[in-house]
């Protein structure tokens, strides 16, 4: 259970890099936010990409501690 929190919270705080990163139109298809043409980026997502996955690595290493 601790590598799969701790894995899932690393995908997910290299997905909210990318929705800092990367305009909307160039996000990958299956992202949601992705709009062609669109060149602004998505800041509530990566917000709500890095809190979920920056929680998950703490109840990775919380259940890691037990």
């Amino acid at each position: 259970m601790k590598l799969v929190l701790s894995l899932l919270g690393v995908v997910l705080l290299v997905v909210a890099a990318v929705y800092f990163l990367i305009p909307a139109d160039q996000l990958p298809s299956f992202f949601p936010g992705y709009a062609a043409g669109d060149v602004h980026t998505h800041t509530k997502h990566g917000i709500v990409a890095g809190v979920v996955g920056l929680v998950l690595l703490g109840a990775g290493v919380f259940i890691g501690r037990r």
